[in-house]
């Protein structure tokens, strides 16, 4: 026997998570609502449908980066299977790009839980926050979170996902202990270090209650609503004269071939 909470269907119905899809959700809900919904099992509210919304909004597209440049490729090659595009265009979300959300979100989540004393307590908080940064220093690990090779010192972003965050409730502990981390950071090194906006997110969606095993699924939603534009631009441009085309020839007229033997 097989069970489910996620959907059914009758010769004139179709039931989502509870919901009757066609009276309830079609028309009443946004992409992002549902998202939350698979996540959380219910709809969300006002302002939490408002601020996933926002998070995902912000990582959906950042212009060249290896996961488009890997979708446009990927739809050079074979331009009748798009979502093989999408796909190849996702497969890189890891540690370096797209991952550091998820690795951020469960940074904070397990210090937290871990954490001794009232998360708003803002010794206990600033204690947690060094106790983060010595573990990172003594593994040898870059801290998740930190960081943007175009971003400096402040990532946009950032700002405006606290902002929001604020303004709809959800500048929780999460939230407050990444601050902390930033704050003591910068203080040990004596200089301005960017906050990005993939930390921020790991964050904020932490505070909107998310699981960081739940994170990365929601970043390459996001992401593959991003893909879309890239694709739709090289079709529109057509195999000849687009982007990965330009980007082939180039890796071929660069490339200088040095046998072993």
């Amino acid at each position: 026997m097989y069970t489910t909470r996620i959907g059914t269907s009758t010769p004139d119905s179709i039931n989502i998570y509870g919901y009757d899809l066609c009276s309830e959700v079609i028309g009443h809900t946004g992409l992002a609502d549902i998202v939350f919904l698979g996540a959380q099992g219910r709809l969300p509210t006002g302002n939490e449908s408002k601020m996933l919304n926002a998070l995902m909004v912000g990582i959906a597209e950042h212009g060249f980066t290896p996961s488009s440049l890997a979708a446009r490729l990927t739809w050079l090659g074979a331009p009748e299977a798009t979502q093989a595009a999408v796909a190849a265009g996702l497969l890189g979300a890891g540690s370096v790009y797209l991952g550091a959300m998820e690795l951020t979100a469960r940074t904070l989540q397990e210090a937290l839980a871990a954490m001794d004393g009232g998360q708003d307590a803002d010794p206990a908080v600033e204690r947690t926050a060094a106790e983060i940064l010595d573990r990172f220093a003594a593994s040898g690990e870059k801290v998740p979170g930190f960081g943007h090779p175009t971003h400096r010192p402040r990532d946009p972003r950032t700002a405006r996902f606290f902002e929001l965050a604020e303004e709809w409730g959800f500048l929780g502990p999460h939230s407050r202990l990444l601050q902390a981390v930033h704050s003591e950071m910068e203080r040990r090194r004596g200089k301005l270090i960017t906050l990005n906006g993939a930390g921020t997110f790991g964050a904020v969606i932490s505070d909107l209650g998310f699981s960081w095993r739940q994170v990365r699924t929601v970043v390459v939603a996001a992401r593959a609503v991003g893909l879309v534009g890239h694709i739709a631009e090289e079709a529109a441009r057509g195999t000849a004269d687009s982007a990965a085309q330009s980007l082939f020839r180039h890796v071929e007229h660069h490339t200088d071939y040095r046998p072993q033997r």
